[in-house]
């Protein structure tokens, strides 16, 4: 039966994508097999839930073809394995004391509910959920860097800190370190004030394994910490050690950054996390709601799908609500109240396009939109068109190169334009009262 196991592998590689076979496929071993089943080991729990969920059938069909037979496939966590389970497919621990968060060797706490195994998984982030899972549990893959990229809301501190849990549980002599990019600026500028940065570069140089950097489109403009980090990662990256970063933003996006820096940010591999379809939407509700032990009518979990559409956040906090409600006013859960929750966090916005914004920026300053897009340098004319490139990039899904283009002007111009608004609106001042006098046009559909 394991020449028919081998045959098997061999043709389910020919049928899935290489890198699928690499991660889920070629990890299965052989245990034993009778004319009725096969046992199959699987390296993990997360492992034997990805294959029971998406390969399984097409195992067994190949199965059928070539030993001629239907039988039954029974996977296994593989026996002694590192904090993989019980060899019973049981839930792998956490290591977590009951309500404690882990505590990382240096940083913030990773959120103990953050694990691959209460990730939900659709199609707007099956690539992301591979890539970190494949990242946390294999030790020797070319993969060092990863980039998740995504608005805010979207899980990727989920699937950030999920990758410390998992190295943690597997490692436990692994140094694990999670922090913001702001946490690490602030802790370089005490060093320098403390004279202390030799300690610091100590740290992060010669003592991380694992580094889950947080935010990092808070660098821009920060020159002194990019060469800090900069310096940081070529150590890190030279000795084979895992980075995880996590943005808003792709590293070719990010205003102010230095070549150096964007170029490591962009070494590795980049993953995206879209908005979650409906679908998707309602996975995640039932398993927030099984996670807490809510019984809430499935309908209701349909009906708050439908209406929350703008991230996992957005989603989770309607829920919440809803159920708090319930259980304050000792009332039943119907669409009476669910309704009463989710019209206040429900924000009515028409669709808002560049050519939207053109012209609330041209009737604002008192320019034509031919004048906006020209090549012209005038100071009533330039700073009008940085606000609506500012606006655009900040109310639109469009990428800076199709921004640009609807400006006449470079991706490099649309950065610089982003970033002198930003400038200003830190400092202040007569723009800033205009930018946000246009966001709020913008904010409430009056445009």
């Amino acid at each position: 039966m394991e020449q028919v196991w081998l045959k098997v592998k061999q043709a389910v590689k020919d049928s899935i994508p290489e890198a699928a076979y690499r991660l889920w496929i070629e990890p299965l071993e052989y245990m034993e097999g009778s004319n009725k089943a096969l046992v199959v080991a699987c390296p993990n729990f997360y492992s034997k839930k990805r294959i029971n969920n998406q390969y399984l059938p097409v195992i067994k069909s190949e199965i059928k073809r070539l030993a001629g037979r239907n039988l039954n496939v029974e996977l296994i966590i593989k026996p002694n394995g590192k904090g993989n389970g019980d060899g019973n497919g049981r839930r792998p621990s956490q290591m977590v004391l009951p309500c404690v968060a882990v505590q990382p060797h240096y940083g913030r706490f990773l959120r103990k509910d953050f694990t691959f195994d209460q990730f939900v998984v659709g199609a707007n982030n099956d690539f992301a959920y591979s890539a970190a899972l494949s990242l946390a549990a294999h030790k020797k893959r070319p993969m060092h860097s990863l980039f998740l990229l995504s608005k805010t809301g979207m899980g990727k501190s989920h699937l950030s800190q999920a990758i410390g849990h998992h190295i943690l549980t597997q490692y436990p002599g692994d140094r694990v370190y999670y922090l913001t990019a702001e946490d690490f600026t602030q802790e370089m500028v005490s060093s320098y004030k403390s004279n202390s940065i030799n300690s610091f570069k100590e740290k992060y140089h010669k003592n991380c394994d694992v580094l889950l950097l947080e935010d990092v489109h808070y660098l821009s403009g920060k020159e002194r910490t990019q060469i800090e980090l900069a310096h940081t990662l070529d150590r890190l990256l030279n000795d084979n050690k895992k980075i995880i970063f996590s943005s808003c933003c792709k590293p070719g996006e990010i205003p102010r950054l230095t070549e150096n820096l964007r170029s490591r940010l962009g070494s590795g591999l980049i993953s995206n996390i879209d908005p979650p379809d409906f679908r998707t939407r309602v996975k995640i509700l039932k398993k927030f709601a099984a996670t807490n032990q809510w019984n809430i009518p499935e309908k209701i979990i349909e009906y708050v799908a439908g209406e929350l559409t703008e991230d996992v956040r957005q989603l989770k906090s309607g829920l919440v609500g809803i159920y708090t409600k319930s259980s304050l006013l000792g009332c039943r859960i119907d669409f009476s109240l669910a309704d009463s929750v989710i019209k206040n966090m429900v924000r009515p916005r028409k669709a808002i396009t560049i050519e939207n914004i053109k012209k609330l920026v041209c009737k604002h300053y008192n320019i034509s939109v031919k004048d906006l897009v020209s090549r012209s340098r005038k100071q009533t004319v330039v700073r009008p068109r940085q606000v609506a490139i500012y606006l655009a990039r900040r109310y639109t899904d469009q990428p800076l190169q199709a921004i640009g283009r609807s400006f006449n002007r470079y991706h490099a111009t649309a950065l610089h334009a982003i970033g002198i608004v930003e400038k200003s609106m830190k400092q202040g001042g007569q723009l800033k009262r205009h930018v946000e006098h246009l966001m709020s046009k913008l904010d409430s559909g009056q445009w």
